[in-house]
Formats: C-alpha cells, structure tokens, sequence
C-alpha cells in the first residue's frame, strides 16, 4: 500500500561542532616563536587526497591561512605505464622521452597543466628554507601531505628544517613512519592478513603493503577518510541550498555514485542492480536526487540516467550546474553510496544519517575490511532494495576529523607550540 504523500518535513540532522580541547597553556618560554598561525598543504592534484588536507587545516583553525603546493607527476601515453615508479625517477624517464622522442610518438596528449595557475609546485628545499627563514617573524609551519607522491616532499621538508615545522602525512606512507612529526591512517590499513586476504596479496608484497607491527603513539588510526564536510560547513551549505533543497517532498534519499576501481570492481552489472533496487523503494521516496563521480564510466551513468529521466521524483545532476554535493550532505534524509567511495561514505557516515551501501560484496583486500568495519558498527546498511526510505535510523556519527585534528594539537602542545586563536 503506497504511502501518502506530504508528511512533515523532518529538520535536517547536522553533527555537533566538535568538543574543543581544553584551552592549550601558554607556552612562556617558547614565546612568540610558538604560535603556529599558517601552514601548507603539499597535494598530488587528486580531490580525495587534497580535501583531506584541507579539511584537516580547517578543523585546527588555519582556515584561509593556508598555502596550496603540488606534486605533478607527468600525465599521458606511455606515462601511465610508469605511475608506479618514484615519482623522481619518472620526471626524468618523462624528461628523457621528450628530449629524444618528442611527445608525439610517445604521448597522446600533452601533460596536465591545468589547475595549477594558482597552485606552487612542491619544491622541499624551497619550503623547507622559508620555513627556516620566515620562523622568527612568522613561527613555525604547519605541514599537511597526503598521496604516495607527496611521501618524498614531505618528509624530505622535515628532514631540512626539522625545528621549524610540523609535518603530517595523511595516508600511511608504509616505511619511515618516523620521518614524520604524525601519520594519520585510516585503520584498513593495519588490517589482519586474514587467510582470505592473503589470498589476495602476492607473498612477497604482504610485507610492504600491510604494516606488521601495531602503530606507534605518532600514529592516528581513523575508520575512514578525513574530509571537509565538517559542522561548519554543512551549516553553511545548508544556508546556501536551502531554496533549492528545503522545497523538495520528503523524505530526501540522495544517491551518490563513484566508479569502479582495482580492490572494487564493477560496471553495467552493478548499475543494473542499481536501477532495480532504486525502482523497489522509490515509492516511500518523496524525492531522488542523484550524482555521479568523476571516475564514473558514461555506460554506468547511462544505464541510471535512461530508467529514471523521466520520472518526476528523479533529479539526476548534469555535472555542469554548480555541484549540490555539500547541500545533498546537509539537507538528505538518507544516502545511498557505491562501495567503491571511501571518501564519500566517509562524509555521509559523519552526518549521523541512514547509509546504505552497494556494492560491498565485490570489494577485496583492505577495501573489504573498511565495509565491514562500518556494517560492525551500525554505521552502513547493504542496501537490498527492500527499505522504506522514510524508515530513520541512528548511529554515532563518524567523527574522524575532529578527533585528527584534536590529536595534532595535543602533540603540539607536548612540542611546545600552539595554533593560532
């Protein structure tokens, strides 16, 4: 029996603002010298990577006090054969195909440019003397990396002015942890080698890609990705959508799809899966609203665009209009996420909102263990097709990103320094 239409319209739910740590004591003797008041964010050009940085900077009070540095690696043909080697070695195999060979025969397209006019290239030396120079006037540097190609510049930035800075490597790094002041790591990467998982790892890998021995104390372990979806500026996405989105017939069931990847792999079987299981709830949906990933193949897309342009609850986001991904995480009443995504269910889960997931099933290796964690903790459903949307469930909201932040300024107050109020 179908349910009726225009219930109330349910407040949205947005998390708490995070339980501030109690005010740092004054640091007498580190004076001035002390005061943390910029850092520098060292990214590889991809937005997963990079938003955790930022959100980070943001949760430790540094917002808009912060420069942006990139490390770019050479794009097209051949290169994307060699994105596996150091990324050193590669600007020279690069420098060398294009010195001898030319980009024509080698290249398919020319390198990837854009994006960078307002973004620095990351050069360790230059960062690691402004630190040293710029530390009497200015105090020291907070340092944020995260990606395999920023591991180099990061800790080469410690290595050159280590009194000067702070640096955290996001993203387990998997050797030298002690070349960094802090890692922070999502715990599937300290995953047991289960026999099925070593099934999945060649032997003489297991070693390299999964850590042995238990973090140390400069190790933040995290159960998902750190983002920028925090109090904040989901309250102020709220503001901004709210002509947009507060209209819509509730209950609001947003459906966010990303793309298959190595440990995670689908294609036009799991969107047909998709469609069908979407087709079974949409009656206890007021409305639709759904968003596809840059890394979503077009047949995937296609396969979802084509079952549901014409219906009316449907919204499907063209990619072109302004990207309603904030104002979909502060007024939806329920999600829908492919399993591929560690950064958007991350998000979606620190809403404290009902979360279901597809796709969990064709997940391997760390990304297996990732979804399982979130189902033990009540924080994802498998989505069967089967639910009434308007049926609201709780948890206790992910809170990752507050608890990273707090933990790097507890470390800087042992150092000595604190961040600037």
């Amino acid at each position: 029996m179908l349910r009726a239409w225009g219930q109330p319209m349910r407040p949205i739910r947005l998390p708490e603002p995070a339980i501030k740590l109690s005010k740092t004591p004054e640091i007498f003797e580190s004076g001035f010298y002390g005061v943390i008041k910029r850092a520098i964010i060292i990214g590889n050009g991809f937005a997963g990577a990079e938003n955790q940085c930022i959100g980070l900077v943001r949760a430790v009070g540094l917002s808009g006090r912060h420069s942006i540095y990139r490390v770019t690696r050479p794009r097209g043909g051949i290169n994307e054969w060699l994105h596996w080697l150091p990324i050193s070695l590669h600007k020279k195999v690069d420098y060398f195909i294009t010195q001898v060979f030319g980009y024509s025969q080698f290249q398919l397209v020319a390198p990837e440019t854009s994006g960078l006019s307002q973004v620095l290239e990351a050069d360790a030396r230059q960062i690691a003397k402004m630190a040293y120079q710029t530390f009497e006037r200015e105090g020291p540097l907070l340092v944020v990396a995260s990606g395999r190609d920023t591991i180099s510049v990061a800790s080469s930035i410690k290595r050159l002015a280590p009194e000067n800075v702070f640096v955290v490597q996001i993203q387990h790094p998997r050797t030298h942890l002690n070349r960094f002041d802090m890692v922070i790591t999502p715990c599937h990467d300290y995953y047991p080698l289960t026999p099925h998982a070593q099934e999945q790892i060649p032997w003489f890998l297991r070693r390299w890609i999964t850590p042995r021995e238990p973090p140390d104390q400069h190790v933040v372990l995290t159960v998902g990705a750190l983002h920028q979806a925090d109090s904040a500026a989901l309250r102020s996405a709220a503001s901004v959508w709210h002509d947009e989105l507060a209209v819509l017939p509730k209950p609001l069931f947003v459906v966010n799809v990303g793309g298959p990847t190595s440990n995670c792999t689908y294609g036009v079987d799991l969107a047909k899966q998709l469609t069908a299981m979407l087709q079974g709830v949409i009656w206890s949906c007021g409305s639709v609203r759904v968003s596809f990933s840059r890394r979503t193949p077009e047949k995937v897309a296609k396969i979802i665009v084509n079952e549901f342009s014409n219906n009316p609850k449907v919204f499907i986001w063209n990619g072109e209009d302004p990207n309603p991904h904030m104002g979909h995480l502060a007024w939806a009443d329920a999600f829908l996420i492919t399993a591929d995504s560690v950064s958007m269910l991350s998000e979606a889960c620190s809403t404290g909102k009902p979360v279901y997931v597809i796709g969990a099933e064709r997940c391997t290796w760390k990304f297996a263990y990732f979804q399982k964690s979130l189902q033990e903790r009540g924080v994802v459903r498998p989505f069967t097709g089967k639910e009434d949307i308007s049926e609201n469930w709780s948890y206790p909201p992910l809170n990752d990103l507050a608890e990273a932040a707090n933990r790097v300024k507890k470390a800087l107050a042992e150092r000595g320094w604190r961040l600037c109020s």
